[in-house]
């Protein structure tokens, strides 16, 4: 008889201890951080004025749209 209680303890020890196991596999995790990406200029990039210039100038008698829009002259 005590072998039988030895046995029966051992098996409900063990189905509370994988119990417990699936208990934390299923626990919601935290959400990551995102990470901040920066964006740097590349040293050869042209600047605000250079890129209203060839605007302009690439432009001339071209329709007033896509990367022309406000830079073609009617």
């Amino acid at each position: 008889m005590t072998v039988y209680c030895a046995r029966i303890a051992t098996v409900l020890v063990l189905c509370l201890s994988t119990a417990a196991v699936a208990a934390e596999a299923t626990k919601p995790k935290p959400a990551k951080q995102g990470t901040r990406v920066t964006f740097h200029n590349s040293p050869s990039a042209e600047s605000n004025a250079e890129r209203d210039r060839r605007l302009t100038r690439e432009c001339k008698g071209r329709p007033n749209a896509g990367a022309c829009l406000g830079y073609a002259k009617p």
